[in-house]
């Protein structure tokens, strides 16, 4: 079998380029005529090589077409749809921002309205001053108090890096 094994490879490079794995073919050829020579003569051992290699190759071909998995050499070349966080980070989330929520919702009036104008929909502090009817100065004031207050909360249960870089 051996002697033919130059000739089986450039056989099947050529005549079947999508074979990822020309090797795989030909070691499975090797033991397919091993075990068939167990239990009965071969005529021709190289024509027998050579059309169990085809047969190999093509059963090769119509795994790699339906198979819906498509091997990848480098992951890094993977274009992902969807960079979600996985269950546990999801609910992770969920608990620091409803935790958030408690600790804003326990401010002072004045302190949460500019909290939530200022922090959370982005207002800048004159229009809140303006819409509150306070100073820039007031507002500048409560909103320090605000994220000091969350911040103490948060820590309090152990949440660390909703509003800096901060971590523990």
């Amino acid at each position: 079998m051996h002697p033919h094994e130059l000739h089986l490879k450039a056989y099947l490079r050529g005549s079947f380029p999508a074979v990822r794995d020309v090797e795989d073919v030909v070691q499975e050829s090797y033991l397919r005529i091993w075990k068939t020579r167990a239990t009965q003569p071969i005529r021709s051992a190289r024509a027998f090589l050579f059309t169990i290699a085809r047969r190999l190759a093509l059963d090769a071909i119509r795994r790699n077409r339906t198979s819906l998995i498509d091997s990848v050499g480098d992951m890094s070349q993977l274009h992902v749809l969807h960079d979600r966080p996985d269950t546990a980070e999801a609910v992770d989330m969920q608990e620091k921002i409803r935790l958030l929520a408690d600790a804003v919702e326990n401010l002072p009036s004045r302190c949460r309205d500019v909290v939530v104008l200022r922090k959370i929909k982005g207002i800048p502090q004159k229009e809140v001053a303006a819409m509150l009817g306070l100073s820039d100065k007031t507002v500048e004031s409560q909103f320090t108090r605000g994220m000091k207050r969350c911040e103490v909360y948060l820590r309090e249960r152990r949440v660390f890096g909703m509003f800096t870089d901060e971590s523990r």
